[in-house]
């Protein structure tokens, strides 16, 4: 999966609104381990609970923007395919169309109220995880998330770095203050190239110190030719051969 997202010299540790690329914000390696969500600074067992809720969902179809408070978009059309992002408190949603096929790629705290049907997976974005599926007969899909809980001081300056990031790159965000008077950001980057998307998504939440990372790739792939279509080109190209033989043996004559 690390090698397949970066491969053609398309480095997925780089975001961009479409326009550009932007040095990715790392995580700080002062914080507790990925792979024990639960864990934090402070060591309080409530900061797992917000963590715990997050998933990633893969859906082969378009959901209605009624289950998101949608505070931002942002629609490009590019080659033959057209992405739309949404950003909402708490997740984000990438839609990509290509040729009336459609899937959409969703982070969400809460997933009780989101219909299954369609649902190609649900990832729980806990720690870390890969995802790989080929949604359709041209297109691949990948993803990979890791998360952080982080003490209140290394969340507050990851929180400036990416709001800066934010900024300079013109990135589709929602930054939002709760009841504690404690800063919350989400935030995604939308990169198009023409046979692939790279979507980055940045999840902040401040009442479990979280951090939240995603990274994925739409690849569009050609097809593979069906063993009756092989047999009907090999049969073919033989009648071609036979048909110039006979020609030439003609012409000799």
């Amino acid at each position: 999966m690390h090698d397949a997202m970066h491969n053609e010299g398309h480095d997925m540790n780089y975001a961009s609104n479409g326009s550009g690329g932007a040095g990715q914000i790392p995580f700080s390696s002062s914080g507790s381990s990925s792979g024990s969500p639960g864990a934090s600074g402070t060591g309080a067992p409530s900061k797992a609970s917000s963590l715990q809720n997050y998933h990633m969902l893969a859906f082969r179809k378009a959901l209605h923007p009624e289950f998101f408070g949608i505070e931002g978009r942002q629609r490009v059309q590019h080659g033959d395919y057209e992405t739309e992002a949404w950003i909402f408190r708490g997740g984000h949603s990438l839609r990509f169309t290509l040729n009336g096929f459609c899937m959409s790629e969703i982070v969400v705290e809460h997933i009780d109220q989101i219909p299954d049907r369609g649902l190609i997976a649900a990832l729980p974005c806990a720690g870390e995880r890969d995802f790989e599926e080929k949604v359709a007969e041209n297109l691949v899909y990948m993803t990979t998330m890791q998360t952080e809980t982080l003490s209140d001081h290394l969340y507050l300056g990851t929180y400036k770095e990416m709001m800066q990031h934010a900024r300079e790159n013109d990135s589709l965000f929602a930054a939002w203050t709760d009841a504690a008077g404690k800063p919350n950001l989400s935030l995604i980057d939308v990169q198009h190239f023409r046979h692939e998307v790279h979507v980055q998504g940045y999840h902040m939440r401040s009442d479990c110190g979280l951090v939240l990372r995603t990274q994925s790739m739409i690849q569009v792939v050609a097809p593979k030719a069906s063993k009756g279509a092989k047999a009907d080109a090999k049969g073919d190209t033989k009648s071609d051969s036979k048909s110039r033989s006979g020609t030439s043996a003609q012409r000799k004559r």
